[in-house]
């Protein structure tokens, strides 16, 4: 047998992994009840178990000490699962850490998965009449309009091509605990590009900036507008910016798995992120990153009830008899906001709308022939999306924070079985 690179005797020092049990139904959590029998969602049992046997390859490469996973087919639920440890069971956890068991219910941070949330809140507002998103944003927020930024819209911040992507350098990480400082910093910040010309991704930046429009648009933050037009009406525990003291205990904890990352990787991490890799885990995990509000970062939710939202805007702004959008909203929210390029930050070929990342063919980022798939990732391997092709809402939830490592054969595996088993060709199989 061929040793594992997890087992060379280097990589106990470098690969950082968990100690994955030998009996995965002692990890793994799921109430029969809530996933209805695969033919009512127009799939058969053998791809359901599938998916699910990718979700638990997934978990055995050692990176991630949770996963939640949740999918709907038509509507209904299908998979409802999770496996492995909210706390206790991560890289350095010593053997006196009580653990904590993953369930479907357990809270965990979607990081840039937020954002989709954050732009769908700025096009209802567009939706209502209070904005425009082609307006400047300095018509909202006039201080905005220095250093040659004054033709920077809305649109663009949405879609990455605001020119603003980085936080400046040498600026101390945790300027994102302290709200009105780190938006004056942005207004007084330089743009590396004119609006609209170069597509880099906003990691940080942005969601600030959307933020701060909400806020002197509606005079309430942005928390707020969550709470009134989709937690609240939808019936959500979570899916807000950040939790509320009692609630923080119940949050899976982040941990930093799998390869360091190096060079040239930690130069792009660093400039996407304003930090290191190990660092923004660490801050991630910080009790004050819970009590602020960080529009493209910090939203807690369930997988489930990330299911739930993107299966209302597949159908068109209306769930369970509550209707949040009109569907012309959603359709200018899906839309593609330019042709695909490579982004300046990521460096990798990326297709947007304004405010979600969007699939492609023959492969994106939500797998094999995924072309009018909308959602967006969040670090490092979290995935949330709708597919309008194959009628599905999934949400993929983890706290291993791995760039690089074995996990991405069995993630990507993972994408193409969910593409594969849920197509209608391959209904009966």
């Amino acid at each position: 047998m061929l040793m594992s690179i997890r087992d060379l005797p280097l990589n106990r020092y470098l690969y950082k992994t968990i100690k994955v049990p030998k009996e995965l139904k002692n990890v793994t959590s799921y109430r029969p009840e809530d996933e209805v029998d695969p033919s009512d969602a127009g799939m058969s049992k053998r791809g359901v178990e599938s998916i699910w046997s990718a979700v638990e390859d997934l978990y055995c490469t050692g990176i991630h000490p949770a996963i939640s996973f949740c999918l709907r087919r038509r509507g209904k639920v299908v998979l409802k699962r999770a496996i492995g440890y909210a706390r206790g069971n991560g890289p350095g956890d010593g053997p006196d850490i009580e653990k904590i068991p993953a369930t479907p219910d357990t809270p965990i941070c979607l990081f840039s998965a937020s954002k989709a949330v954050t732009a769908m809140l700025i096009h209802l507002l567009a939706e209502r009449g209070k904005i425009n998103i082609m307006d400047p944003v300095s018509y909202y927020i006039p201080e905005f309009v220095s250093f040659g930024k004054e033709d920077i819209t809305i649109c663009h911040i949405l879609s990455h091509r605001g020119g603003i992507p980085n936080i400046p350098r040498n600026i101390d990480p945790e300027i994102v605990f302290d709200h009105d400082a780190f938006t004056k910093l942005l207004f007084k910040s330089k743009p590396v590009s004119r609006g609209g010309r170069r597509m880099a991704y906003h990691a940080i930046t942005g969601g600030f900036i959307l933020g701060e429009i909400v806020r002197r648009v509606t005079g309430k933050d942005i928390r707020e507008l969550l709470v009134e037009t989709l937690k609240r009406p939808l019936g959500f525990s979570y899916f807000n910016y950040g939790t509320c003291d009692e609630d923080n205990d119940k949050v899976a904890v982040n941990y930093y798995t799998g390869c360091p990352v190096i060079f040239p990787f930690s130069i792009y991490a660093k400039r996407a992120l304003g930090s290191s890799w190990k660092e923004i885990v660490r801050i991630s995990n910080d009790a004050r990153f819970m009590k602020e509000i960080i529009p493209s970062a910090n939203i807690v939710s369930t997988a489930d009830e990330v299911s739930r939202f993107f299966q209302l805007l597949l159908n068109g702004g209306e769930l369970d008899g509550v209707r949040v959008f009109e569907p012309i909203t959603i359709r200018r929210a899906t839309m593609e906001a330019g042709k695909p390029e490579i982004d300046r930050t990521v460096m990798f070929p990326m297709r947007y709308s304004a405010g979600l990342i969007l699939g492609s063919s023959p492969f994106g980022m939500y797998g094999p022939f995924t072309q009018h798939a909308f959602g967006h990732l969040g670090f490092s391997n979290i995935l949330c999306w709708a597919d309008s092709d194959r009628d599905i809402s999934v949400s993929l939830l983890n706290t291993g924070k791995a760039l690089l490592g074995l996990h991405l054969v069995p993630f990507f595996r993972l994408l193409a079985r969910i593409s594969l088993y849920c197509s209608e060709k391959s209904r009966g199989e």
